[in-house]
């Protein structure tokens, strides 16, 4: 959004892109709404009106995951890297095994099975199995 008002790599972008990304992982929806919001006095073209109003759409929709400084409180992660890390190796060795066939309706169960085995969750499935 930055990029669009202030422009690719000028040091008001860089400067704006820094305070956002302060405000997001701060104060969550509430701040960088409010940010978006001033950038409404800026808007010269449509084109900057339709981004802007479908960002603030967006992080709108998804508020309640926006609580970043809650979450880096607790020492967890904020973005989907590593779990699409986990997927990656953890799913696509299991399926790439030298003789592995599989059916894709199965996939799905046999995927819930691998995450349960890695997480701390494998005896409780069990337990809970029985």
């Amino acid at each position: 959004m930055g990029q669009l008002f202030y422009g690719g790599e000028s040091a008001a972008y860089k400067k704006w892109y820094e305070s956002a990304k302060k405000d997001l992982l701060s104060g969550g929806f509430g701040l960088i709404d409010k940010r978006l919001a001033l950038l409404e006095s800026d808007v010269r073209t449509d084109r900057q009106r339709e981004s802007l109003r479908r960002l603030r759409g967006y992080f709108s929709d998804h508020s309640e995951r926006l609580c970043y400084r809650e979450r880096l409180w607790e020492g967890r992660a904020i973005g989907s890297g590593q779990v699409e890390g986990a997927c990656k190796s953890m799913i696509g060795r299991r399926l790439k095994q030298t003789g592995a066939r599989w059916k894709v309706r199965r996939l799905n169960r046999m995927t819930v099975i691998c995450f349960i085995k890695y997480s701390s969750l494998w005896k409780n499935y069990w337990k809970n199995k029985k």
